[in-house]
């Protein structure tokens, strides 16, 4: 979110702000609701260092150290390479869904529910097997094909896939118990809807990843980018209130957020553009058996000439300008992730309000848990997916060559003739053969 740090003042009513008697009735229904109990988490050495500064102040330096502890740690997974960041991404999204289940697990008191941690896990083991599975069937088809084992596990991936769910599903049938049938089928519904948020935005992250480098890097620094900078503007000029399930967050910080990112992303861009280990597509080399990202640049990371409008021409001074394409592309990606992404931080907020905790967990001082950092990144991710498929992605030449070659004889056969008749018809065909 903007700015993920709440108010938490206590309260002398035994419901919150617009809570009704039949969310009171519910809470009986399953048990209560009693808030998560947090504490400060805050490292003992800064709590020495910053004793003599206010509460205001003191959280401000500890946000700022823990912030730029984990902006060096990103620099570090990137240097590491796709592989690296694809594992980070994997822990990231299992951190993630154990805060969220612990919740659910926590707050409605789920102690007595048979096997609900296990079916827990169990769901996200097989929810992982098949975004994953079809990944690796995707992007590293050759491998697959070239390997027995993997080549029957590919054939056959969605119904192992379903078998899988579908064990599980029986398995939560069986453990249905009368005196919690009510209770058992909501957690039924919360680790799903847990799976719908974190697994396959992760498994959307992957895919970008694949994309190129930069189209991971470029959005995920915009969040980051708009989080800090738009809470360093509401912490000094913050004034008016922007929405009440974040009392701390202001217009100000909102519209300074929202500038600086564009801005910083439009830097950004400029520079990694540059650099072909973040422009081309990851992919995995069959003969060193490792990833690779090197290409001839697309025209997106080509620098090009474009034209001032005749209405700025007087203010800046210049007719033209030299930028690379996927600059503008950063915009669309800065303007989402500092108008569009802080709504995830709003709905984490309006989550965490309805069941009177501070933070997902205690895993970051200053910051909370995992899921704190990372609910705008996820809402992020689905966006940059459907941007890339809507306006980047294209017909990918070398996946087709891949499958057309696993077809039997008389299927490539067919295949080149009926293509070879389509480009002598066009003329195509001919011209390279005079030539």
């Amino acid at each position: 979110g903007l700015s993920s740090w709440l108010i938490w003042e206590s309260e002398s009513e035994n419901k919150l702000d617009g809570e009704t008697a039949s969310d009171s009735e519910s809470k009986s229904d399953f048990g209560g609701s009693s808030a998560v109990p947090t504490s400060d988490d805050t490292p003992e050495v800064l709590n020495r260092a910053l004793s003599n500064l206010s509460s205001r102040w003191k959280n401000w330096w500890v946000r700022g150290i823990l912030t730029l502890a984990m902006i060096t740690f990103f620099f570090i997974i990137i240097y590491l390479g796709p592989m690296v960041l694809m594992t980070i991404v994997m822990c990231v999204q299992i951190k993630c869904f154990h805060e969220i289940i612990t919740i659910g697990y926590n707050v409605y008191h789920s102690y007595d529910l048979p096997w609900f941690r296990t079916l827990s896990w169990y769901f996200l083991l097989c929810v992982n097997y098949f975004f994953y599975g079809e990944t690796v069937t995707d992007y590293f088809f050759t491998l697959v094909q070239r390997e027995e084992p993997l080549r029957i596990l590919s054939k056959y991936h969605r119904f192992i896939s379903f078998a899988l769910y579908l064990t599980g599903f029986c398995m939560f049938v069986l453990s249905l118990v009368k005196k919690h049938y009510r209770l058992q089928f909501y957690m039924f519904g919360w680790t799903h809807v847990t799976l719908l948020i974190v697994v396959t935005q992760s498994h959307l992250i992957i895919h970008n990843l694949f994309e190129g480098m930069i189209w991971f890097i470029v959005p995920i620094s915009c969040v980051i980018c708009n989080d800090i900078m738009a809470y360093m503007f509401g912490f000094f000029f913050g004034r008016t209130p922007l929405i009440k399930l974040s009392p701390k967050k202001t217009w100000e910080g909102f519209i300074g957020g929202f500038f600086s990112t564009v801005l910083f992303g439009l830097l950004l861009s400029y520079v990694m553009s540059g650099y072909r280990c973040f422009t081309c597509p990851v992919e995995f080399n069959n003969d060193t058996n490792s990833f690779t990202v090197d290409c001839e640049p697309s025209e997106l990371f080509q620098l090009q000439e474009y034209n001032i409008p005749v209405v700025l021409q007087s203010v800046v001074g210049w007719k033209t300008v030299r930028m690379y394409p996927f600059q503008i592309h950063s915009i669309a990606l800065s303007t989402f992730a500092s108008l569009i992404g802080p709504f995830g931080g709003f709905f984490a907020s309006g989550f965490k309000r309805a069941f009177k905790i501070k933070d997902f967990a205690n895993t970051i001082p200053g910051h909370g848990g995992i899921m704190d950092r990372f609910d705008c990144q996820y809402l992020m991710a689905t966006f940059v997916n459907v941007y890339i498929a809507s306006f980047i992605r294209g017909p990918n030449p070398s996946k087709l060559i891949q499958q057309f070659l696993t077809l039997r004889p008389d299927q490539q056969l067919h295949i080149f003739n009926t293509l070879k008749a389509h480009l002598v018809d066009r003329g195509i065909l001919g011209s390279l053969e005079d030539a």
